[in-house]
C-alpha cells in the first residue's frame, strides 16, 4: 500500500481525474471545507470563552456560598413573623465547627462612609475584613500590601483602598502609600491599592479596613453582617448551604422551615451551571462540526459516483489489461481521501485566520469577551484523523460501483 502511494502513476491519475472537472471537485470541497471551517472556529470560540470565564472567576474560591440574615417568615418559641435575624461571630465559628466539608468561614461586616483627604471627600462602601478574604477573592493589588494578621491583632487604622477612591481622593500620580485619609472623622493609613474588577463576589467594597478595628469602632461588638463559607473541592456546597442555614435556624431560634430567615448566594452552583453550559457548547460545536463534514464529505462520495460513471470506458480497459479489483478500488479510495484532506487543510487554515481575527478583535483589554481563541493540535489531528476515516468510507461506495462494472460491457460503453 505504500509503495502504492508513493508511486507517480498513482497521483498522476488522481490530478488527471480532478483537472478534467475543476469546478465541479472545487465546489465538492467546500461542504468539507465549511465542516472543519466550523469546527475549528466553534471550538476556538469555545476555548475563548472559557478562557475568558476562568479569567474572570479564576481568582475566586468558587466552591463558595454567601450566607446573611434577614426577617424571619415564621413566628416559632414565642417569637413573632418579621423578627430581624443577626449572624454573629459565634455563628461563624459553630458552622466551620459542626458542618461537614467546610474548608472556610469568612465573617465580614460593611458600612457606607465618608472619605476626605484635604478638601477632597466622597462616599463609599467600607468593609472589615481579614487577610483570609485576599485567598478567597484575590485582590488586583495596584500598589502596596493587603490587610495582614498583625493589623487584625493590633487594631491598626489601616485601610486598603480602591483605585476609583484613590482617583477621588489624591492627585493624579501622586503617592498614596503611607499617607492618611480620614473615614467619618477617623485617621486611617493607606496600605494599598486594589484595582476594581469586572466580577466582584458580595456587596461592592471600595474601602478595605481590618475586620477587629471596623467591629471596634462601630461598636459591632460580636455581630457581623454576612459570611463567605467555602467548601472543600470534593463536597457538595449545595449541601453545605443546606446543613449551614439549619444549623444557623437552630442557633437562632427560628422555625426549620423557615425560608426567608437567611438570604444566600450559591456562587458554587452558579459556576456549574456556567460550566455544564460551556461544556453543552463544546459538545454541540463537535456535533454541528461533525455532521457538516459528513454531509460534505457525501457530497464528495457522490460525485465519485458520478465520476465513475464518466470513466467506465476507462474502467474496463484497465480491467481487460489485467487491473485487479482491489486496484481499482485502492485508486478511487485515494482519490476520495485525497479531496477531502485537502479540503480539510484548507478549513483548517482558514478557520485558524478567524480564530486569529477573533483574538484581535475581542481578546484585548479588561472586558474582553474571548480570551486566546485557539484549538489545540490535539485537536487538529483528531480532525485529520476524522477526515481520513470519513473519506475512506464515503470512497468505498464508488469503489464496489467501480468494480461492479464488467470489462466487456464497460467496452462497449459510447
Amino acid at each position: 500500500m505504500l509503495r502504492f502511494l508513493f508511486d507517480s502513476d498513482t497521483w498522476q491519475e488522481v490530478f488527471d481525474s480532478f483537472s478534467k472537472n475543476k469546478l465541479r471537485s472545487i465546489l465538492t470541497m467546500v461542504g468539507v471545507w465549511w465542516g472543519i471551517l466550523l469546527l475549528i472556529g466553534l471550538l476556538g470560540s469555545a476555548r475563548g470563552l472559557e478562557n475568558s470565564f476562568n479569567r474572570l472567576f479564576g481568582s475566586f474560591a468558587t466552591n463558595s456560598v454567601f450566607v446573611w440574615g434577614q426577617s424571619t417568615g415564621m413566628p416559632f418559641k414565642g417569637f413573632q413573623k418579621g423578627k430581624q435575624v443577626r449572624l454573629s461571630l459565634t455563628d461563624a465559628k459553630k458552622i466551620e465547627e459542626n458542618v461537614e466539608g467546610i474548608e472556610f468561614v469568612l465573617p465580614r461586616s460593611q458600612q457606607s462612609v465618608s472619605a476626605t483627604k484635604n478638601f477632597l471627600t466622597g462616599s463609599f462602601q467600607m468593609a472589615g475584613d481579614y487577610p483570609l478574604l485576599d485567598q478567597l477573592q484575590k485582590k488586583k493589588l495596584i500598589h502596596g500590601r493587603f490587610i495582614n494578621q498583625n493589623d487584625i491583632d493590633h487594631n491598626k487604622k489601616v485601610a486598603v483602598i480602591s483605585e476609583d477612591v484613590y482617583k477621588q481622593l489624591f492627585e493624579k500620580d501622586e503617592d498614596a502609600i503611607g499617607q492618611y485619609i480620614e473615614i467619618n472623622g477617623i485617621n486611617f493609613t493607606v496600605t494599598g491599592i486594589f484595582e476594581v474588577g469586572n466580577v466582584n463576589m458580595g456587596p461592592s467594597t471600595d474601602i478595605h479596613v481590618p475586620f477587629t478595628t471596623f467591629q471596634q469602632i462601630y461598636n459591632r461588638g460580636d455581630r457581623i453582617g454576612w459570611m463567605m463559607i467555602t467548601g472543600k473541592p470534593e463536597y457538595s456546597i449545595k449541601q453545605i448551604e443546606e446543613d449551614s442555614k439549619l444549623l444557623l435556624k437552630n442557633l437562632n431560634n427560628i422555625h426549620p422551615e423557615d425560608s426567608r430567615a437567611f438570604g444566600s448566594f450559591n456562587l458554587g452552583k452558579e459556576f456549574a451551571k456556567m460550566t455544564g453550559f460551556l461544556i453543552g457548547m463544546q459538545f454541540l460545536t463537535w456535533f454541528v462540526g461533525i455532521a457538516t463534514l459528513i454531509a460534505g464529505v457525501f457530497a464528495i462520495g457522490n460525485i465519485l459516483l458520478i465520476t465513475v460513471k464518466e470513466r467506465t470506458k476507462e474502467i474496463g480497459v484497465r480491467r481487460a489489461l489485467g487491473a485487479t479489483p482491489y486496484e481499482i478500488k485502492r485508486q478511487i479510495v485515494v482519490e476520495a481521501v485525497f479531496l477531502t484532506l485537502v479540503a480539510g487543510l484548507f478549513g483548517i487554515i482558514t478557520g485558524g485566520w478567524i480564530l486569529i481575527g477573533l483574538d484581535a478583535a475581542f481578546g484585548s483589554g479588561e472586558e474582553a469577551v474571548i480570551v486566546n481563541a485557539s484549538v489545540s493540535i490535539a485537536v487538529v489531528f483528531i480532525a485529520l484523523i476524522i477526515l481520513v476515516i470519513l473519506g475512506t468510507l464515503i470512497g468505498l461506495i464508488p469503489a464496489f460501483k467501480a468494480t461492479s462494472i464488467k470489462p466487456i460491457e464497460a467496452l462497449r460503453e459510447e
